[in-house]
């Protein structure tokens, strides 16, 4: 139905219960004139006149009683049927469709979730791990997490923190094989190698040279496409990798891990949250992403501040030192 017809229904219904066109504008929240016009619109569509009128009072037609007895009832049931989804948008239960990285988010994104349904626990999360880009829309996605650079448009961004990029071994290794002092001594190390899943190409290493980000190529002695067994390489202290602040902050803080060349640290990729227009948002939505900012946004459990790596690389460089013949 035209919404022109539906205005013209809705003033005439509101027009007879109040018995004046002038009381139905104000009930509407539209001028005397446009309700005014709104009924004549229906009458000529009809092809009926539905009032008496005189300058001061209004009263149905036979044929105006009759179509007010057929319509109020639908009219009725579609007013209610109009709140349904307005009520549900307030609501904070229902389905709630998360997408998010594979690599490296899990331990981001649990927390977040425990703490969400253990406040909402009408909500259903529905949630996705996928390092494949999908199509927000195509997708149906309520909120997405994406590691990389702001997702595309059509839908809100926000950065929740800087993903560093940080090479690491541990103490054993760095015992056994050296502390490498320049990006050319990588060349004499055991180094790993991430391989997208989504490509299969063998990802090179993101590094910072003076204010540039470059890739950089190292002879592979490791490679996987998974971050978890990487990891298990190099806390066995087989290889050197590249790990994320999310992965590598609690070991390198604990000292299981000594961060290498920090200078050439990469941070120009960030982890970002993606969403629809709050305007529309159900209230589920909202909570959500407004958790999820309180809780991760700039996390000192994932970022490691400049001098904190400084010093953790010194301290493990004095170590080696330490275990040398003199």
């Amino acid at each position: 139905m035209p919404i022109n017809e539906l205005r013209s229904i809705t003033t005439f219904v509101n027009a007879a219960e109040l018995g004046s066109l002038r009381r139905a504008a104000v009930a509407l929240g539209i001028t005397p004139q446009a309700a005014s016009q709104a009924l004549a619109q229906l009458e000529l569509h009809l092809g009926v006149r539905l009032f008496h009128r005189t300058t001061r009072n209004i009263s149905l037609t036979d044929d105006g009683r009759q179509f007010l007895e057929a319509v109020q009832p639908s009219l009725q049931g579609l007013h209610r049927a109009l709140q349904i989804p307005r009520r549900a948008k307030d609501d904070i239960a229902g389905p709630l469709r998360i997408v998010g990285p594979r690599s490296s988010f899990r331990q981001v994104l649990w927390p977040v979730l425990e703490e969400f349904c253990r406040r909402h626990p009408g909500v259903q999360p529905d949630v996705q791990m996928d390092d494949r880009i999908g199509n927000w829309v195509e997708d149906r996605v309520d909120v997405g997490f994406r590691i990389g650079t702001a997702p595309a448009e059509g839908v809100i961004a926000r950065q929740l923190f800087p993903l560093q990029l940080i090479p690491c071994a541990t103490p054993a290794y760095l015992e056994r094989h050296g502390m490498p002092a320049s990006l050319e001594e990588l060349a004499n190390h055991r180094c790993s190698v991430f391989r997208s899943s989504s490509t299969g190409r063998a990802v090179p290493w993101h590094v910072k040279v003076d204010d540039s980000i470059v890739d950089f190529d190292v002879v592979p002695a490791f490679c996987t496409n998974d971050e978890a067994l990487e990891m298990d390489g190099v806390l066995a202290g087989q290889i050197i990798a590249v790990l994320t602040g999310v992965s590598a902050a609690d070991h390198i803080r604990s000292g299981r891990l000594v961060p290498l060349l920090t200078k050439h640290m990469s941070d120009h990729l960030g982890l970002h949250v993606y969403y629809g227009s709050r305007r529309s948002q159900p209230a589920r939505v909202r909570a959500f992403i407004d958790l999820a900012v309180e809780m991760m946004k700039d996390n000192p459990a994932f970022v490691l501040g400049a001098k904190e790596l400084a010093a953790a690389e010194a301290k493990g460089r004095k170590a080696l030192a330490g275990r040398k013949p003199g």
